[in-house]
């Protein structure tokens, strides 16, 4: 009946009328998601309606009201079918003033308009294969593109921002073809970067570092969808540039991975809102090229060598550390180079592995990129060595049992999942170095099998990748706890009685006999 008397009205009322009656059909179905199929055809006829009314001259206010049950209508793929047309694509282009080539975003009272007709876009080209194909007939990714350059710099209209990203995403997640258009033709990769920059109010301080203000406020809700939008279209732009990475390129990439850098040191409005954040930047760190993740960690600025300085060697015993690292003014330092950036991913990595589920999509890109960086970079090596398997000293316990980061890791090496053991282990065989007496001595040769075997190392060795000749320092208490520890299992065992100590010389000798016997039985050919 809501769809009857709606398209009563639209089909015959005024635009007084037809607004009324829209909105209370949308604050009705605000929340629906499935339609019943017996009023399909009504509702085909409301979006057909719907559009015949947006081609006439009619109130702002009634635009959106029209827009808003469009928006909710599209979200039915069998309706979409026959409303999807060049001529109705045309309509929704117009209303979000992607068709125009002027700075024509100075009228406030249109927003809401250009919103909700980039909202429509989205679900349509979504649900649509008819509209995905438009949407390359129209040039839609260059005309996003064109309105994202009126408004990168434009703070109050960050809902044209976010959902103009997002129709981005959603096309270039549907087309390999706009991917390459956006990376090349549009020069997405820049602009995007700009998007974040300015999502981020970064200020930089040289060429590849930005100011940290630690007592700031989080970001905003609004800023932060922004920038979440804007990391998942630049992941599929730049998801192949691992494959294709010219000399140009270089400096592009190297800015991308400082905005993420400075990305990873901020927060958002809520606890969630930060982590998918973070989240985000870790899956498009993962398709930087690894020689420009250098600028993940940078050398100290001159506030951050201020004399202030605790050693890690102070600080409670679970959170030591080689004497290489150093907390100066709340900054994690390895070797004079600033660490939080991986510190940050080094417990992300954590949170999700004590979430205990979705390993495959939530914990593998973070440990992917930290094998990664450790492979190619030495100090990030050193300082996640030092972070995750510090010098041994306490080897009583199976190193798959505790709650070090490292415990946490050896655990994954027998995980069911295929992808995620080899992932763990491979991290920390990188950490190792790739030498397998190294691995066994944090993990033991049960939980290193798997890699091993894998490897074609059972029988020890190291891996093909160079790495520095810097040697690892066991402690006192490790070298006195050496002789006894179990290969296997990785840790400590006490001597087991010898139970030949406690027989009889006449319990020996038939011992020893029967051993003979059953030697002799072994010997002798089978008939």
């Amino acid at each position: 009946m809501d769809e009857e008397r709606a398209l009563y009205i639209v089909r015959a009322g005024e635009a007084g009328a037809i607004e009324r009656v829209l909105r209370d059909y949308s604050d009705k179905h605000r929340a629906t998601f499935k339609f019943e199929s017996t009023d399909e055809d009504k509702r085909k006829k409301l979006c057909e309606g719907i559009f015949k009314v947006l081609l006439k001259d009619i109130p702002t206010t009634c635009q959106v009201s029209c827009l808003e049950v469009l928006r909710i209508l599209s979200r039915d793929k069998k309706v979409l079918v026959p409303v999807t047309t060049k001529e109705n694509m045309q309509i929704l282009l117009r209303l979000a003033k992607l068709n125009e080539s002027d700075d024509s975003l100075e009228k406030v009272s249109e927003f809401p308009v250009i919103v909700e007709s980039l909202k429509c876009l989205c679900n349509i080209v979504f649900n649509s294969q008819m509209a995905q194909q438009l949407s390359l007939e129209l040039n839609l990714a260059a005309k996003l593109c064109n309105l994202l350059r009126k408004c990168k710099d434009r703070k109050f209209i960050n809902d044209i921002k976010c959902f103009d990203l997002r129709l981005l995403f959603v096309l270039s997640l549907l087309h390999t073809d706009i991917r390459s258009q956006l990376r090349y033709e549009l020069q997405g990769l820049p602009l995007l970067t700009q998007i974040l920059e300015s999502a981020f109010s970064i200020k930089w301080t040289d060429e590849y570092e930005s100011a940290i203000d630690r007592n700031g406020p989080p970001l905003s809700p609004q800023e932060t969808d922004c920038a979440i939008e804007a990391l998942k279209a630049l992941f599929n732009v730049t998801v192949d540039s691992w494959k294709v990475h010219k000399e140009g390129d270089s400096h592009q990439f190297r800015v991308m991975a400082a905005v993420l850098r400075h990305c990873l040191l901020i927060v958002g409005p809520t606890e969630d809102k930060t982590e998918e954040l973070h989240s985000n930047a870790v899956n498009l760190l993962s398709n930087v090229p690894v020689s420009c993740l250098d600028v993940l960690i940078c050398p100290l600025t001159h506030e951050e060598t201020a004399p202030e300085a605790t050693t890690l060697d102070e600080l409670p015993s679970d959170k030591t550390a080689e004497k290489e690292t150093v907390l100066k003014n709340n900054t994690m330092v390895y070797n004079g180079m600033n660490m939080e950036a991986i510190h940050v991913l080094l417990s992300f990595m954590e949170k999700r592995i004590d979430k205990g589920s979705s390993y495959r999509e939530g914990l593998t890109p973070v440990l992917s990129l930290l094998t990664e960086c450790s492979r190619a970079h030495r100090n990030i090596r050193k300082f996640l060595k030092d972070q995750v398997l510090p010098p041994l000293r306490d080897v009583t316990n199976r190193p798959e049992v505790g709650s070090t980061v490292r415990n946490k890791l050896v655990r994954l090496m027998t995980h069911v999942d295929l992808g995620v053991k080899q992932i763990a282990a491979e991290f920390l065989f990188v950490l190792c170095k790739e030498r397998v007496d190294s691995l066994l001595k944090y993990t033991g040769y049960g939980n290193a099998a798997g890699l091993l075997a894998a490897r074609g190392l059972l029988a020890g060795g190291r891996g093909d990748n160079w790495y520095s000749e810097d040697e690892d320092t066991d402690t006192e208490e490790y070298k006195n706890a050496k002789p006894n520890i179990n290969l296997i299992t990785g840790h400590l065992e006490e001597p087991m009685p010898n139970p030949i100590d406690e027989m009889t010389e006449e319990q020996k000798e038939y011992e020893a006999m029967k051993l003979v016997n059953m030697l002799d039985k072994l010997s002798r050919p089978c008939h």
